[in-house]
């Protein structure tokens, strides 16, 4: 295995560990989260999951979350 693909690697494990982390989180401040939800938020890369988790301490609820990905993400057509 090659250095870059090493890399790749380890910076996927890095996401796919932030994105278990903050959902957890966000099932537990949020109640339990829609399918369509979970896979956007899966989606993000490391740096807008790292701002979600920061963010998520200051929700209130589902529509805060709502909010958040509405201003922090875009959905490709």
């Amino acid at each position: 295995m090659n250095q870059s693909c090493r890399q790749e690697g380890l910076q996927e494990g890095r996401r796919d560990e932030a994105a278990a982390m903050t959902l957890r989180l966000l099932n537990r401040r949020c109640g339990p989260l829609t399918v369509a939800t979970t896979a956007q938020i899966q989606a993000l890369l490391v740096e807008k999951l790292e701002a979600l988790a920061d963010a998520l301490l200051d929700f209130q609820g589902p529509a805060d979350l709502a909010a958040w990905l509405a201003a922090h993400t875009t959905i490709l057509a």
